[in-house]
C-alpha cells in the first residue's frame, strides 16, 4: 500500500512540475540569467514550507501517517562541502536545463532526449557512492 501512495505523490508532484512549468528549460534559462522571478518563486516557496514542516515536526515530535516516529539527526557545521556540492549541482542543472525533480516528469512529458541526462546522473551518483570515503565532506 505505501508503493501505491508513493506512487501516487510522485504523479502528483509530477503534474505540479509541468503545469507551473518547474520543468521548463526556458524558465531554467530565465532564472539562470536572472530575467525572471519565476522560478525563485517556486524554490522559495519550497524552502519556506520545507523550514515550516521541519520546525513542527521537530517542535510537536510528529509522527508519520504509519505511526512512525520521525527522527532528523542534526548535521555536522560547515559551509566547504555545501559550496562545493551546490556550485557542482548548480553547473550540472544549467548546462542539462532539468534538476533531478523535473527530470522525470520531462520524461512523462514525452522529452526522451533527457534519458540522457538521467543516466549521467545514476552514473554520477553510483561514483559519489565509490569515492565518498576519499572526499572532503
Amino acid at each position: 500500500m505505501k508503493t501505491f501512495t508513493y506512487l501516487c505523490i510522485g504523479i502528483l508532484f509530477g503534474i505540479t512540475m509541468y503545469k507551473s512549468e518547474a520543468a521548463s528549460w526556458f524558465r531554467i534559462y530565465e532564472m539562470f540569467s536572472f530575467d525572471s522571478f519565476h522560478m525563485y518563486g517556486i524554490i522559495g516557496s519550497a524552502l519556506g514550507i520545507g523550514i515550516t514542516i521541519t520546525y513542527l515536526i521537530k517542535r510537536f515530535n510528529i509522527s508519520s501517517f504509519y505511526g512512525e516516529k520521525i527522527q532528523i539527526p542534526s548535521k555536522e557545521k560547515g559551509w566547504k562541502r555545501y559550496l562545493i556540492g551546490g556550485i557542482i549541482f548548480g553547473l550540472g542543472w544549467a548546462l542539462t536545463g532539468a534538476c533531478p525533480g523535473p527530470m522525470f516528469t520531462l520524461i512523462g512529458a514525452g522529452f526522451t532526449p533527457i534519458l540522457v541526462v538521467i543516466i549521467a546522473a545514476v552514473l554520477g551518483t553510483f561514483l559519489y557512492g565509490l569515492l565518498k570515503d576519499k572526499l572532503p565532506h
